[in-house]
């Protein structure tokens, strides 16, 4: 039988193993996260908006008003949505712009891993390589993670969104913006570790 004290020591060295790893992570998924704007935008084949946040869709439509990307594809619009709903967030300068370039919506995905079956079946489609994915900075990392596993041949350029009520400065002083950068870093955990197990199930059958 295990003493009591070597019990609480043993106990205690797991929690704080554990601690110092998850911390690690957290930090190293921060780095991930975009912190500004990016002033660069060269040609892509297309434009990939993965809906579910404020300024998203706006910053697609800007990206191809400017001709960014020869077409746009928003992934994971409502089932009941069109076009003429979705032009209603764009300024009208933005909507004149764009009026006779190709907008494509999908309707299939509910979800991140959804977002990422449902754009590669499209860009595989209309033979896409180099690709603008738009999205939030704090959604970033793990959109990135879910779209290179299943479209490992095409380049994702990140084109981040930064919502005016996510701080990524101080997070963790802003009760709502640490409650979002916990909730995504789990998730993109969660991300790693499932593909991790599907790849090592497949080297070992």
């Amino acid at each position: 039988m295990i003493p009591v004290t070597r019990l609480i020591r043993r106990t205690l060295f797991s929690f704080v193993f554990f601690l110092t790893i998850w911390l690690g992570g957290l930090v190293w998924f921060m780095w991930q996260i975009p912190m500004h704007p990016s002033m660069i935008f060269p040609e892509a084949d297309a434009i990939v908006v993965l809906t579910g946040g404020s300024g998203r869709l706006e910053h697609g439509l800007e990206l191809l008003a400017d001709k960014r990307g020869k077409v746009l594809f928003v992934s994971g619009v409502g089932k009941k949505a069109t076009l003429a709903d979705l032009m209603h967030y764009a300024q009208p300068r933005i909507r004149k712009n764009v009026e006779n370039m190709p907008v494509i919506l999908g309707h299939d995905a509910e979800n991140t891993i959804g977002n990422a079956k449902e754009t590669a079946a499209w860009l595989r489609k209309e033979g896409h390589k180099t690709i603008y994915l738009v999205t939030s900075n704090y959604h970033m990392p793990r959109s990135l993670v879910e779209m290179r596993e299943v479209a490992p041949d095409m380049n994702f350029i990140p084109a981040s969104v930064f919502p005016d009520d996510f701080t990524i400065t101080g997070w963790w002083q802003d009760k709502s913006s640490r409650k979002l950068i916990l909730l995504e870093y789990h998730k993109f955990l969660a991300s790693k570790l499932r593909h991790w197990l599907v790849s090592h199930f497949r080297s070992t059958t």
